[in-house]
Formats: C-alpha cells, structure tokens, sequence
C-alpha cells in the first residue's frame, strides 16, 4: 500500500512540475521561451535517440553492464543547460 501511495505522489508532483512549468513558459519573454523550448527539444531528441540507441545494443549483447536509471535524467539535465546556454549565447 505505501509503494501505490509513493507512486501517486510522484505522479501528483510531476503533473503538478508540468503545470507550473506550462505557466512559467506562458510568462517569460518570447526570446527565452524560444530558447527554452529548443533546448527542450534537444533534450528530448537526445533521450529518444540515446535511448533507443542503448536498447537496440543491449538486446544486441553489445552492452555487457546495466545502466542505472537514474543515469537518464542526469544526461538529459546535462543536454538541456549546454542546449540553453548555446542558446542565450547565439541569441545574445
């Protein structure tokens, strides 16, 4: 039961992230909000293709180790501050 109660918070907290990211990009300036969002862009581009990248060469037993799952998300919050720092410095 507090496995089902943890998962249902976890959930309620990130569509809660997604909602008050959805307002914070309806607020910010057109110039930031482009940025923003192809950094995003990237970011996801980047999960997809890493992703699949990883499973296509795991189910090919190129990968002899298993990647943590965390591992992910730090990759993509590495992709997406590189995409929006070359971002603010091409549109500066």
């Amino acid at each position: 039961m507090a496995s089902w109660a943890a998962v249902t918070v976890n959930l309620a907290v990130g569509i809660g992230w997604i909602v008050a990211f959805t307002r914070f990009l309806q607020r910010v300036d057109e110039l930031q909000r482009k940025v923003m969002q192809e950094a995003l862009a990237i970011s996801l581009g980047a999960g997809w293709v890493g992703g699949f990248a990883y499973v296509v060469a795991d189910t090919a037993g190129l990968i002899t180790y298993d990647v943590n799952a965390a591992v992910l998300p730090a990759l993509l919050g590495v992709v997406f501050l590189i995409a929006f720092a070359a971002g603010m410095i091409r549109y500066r």
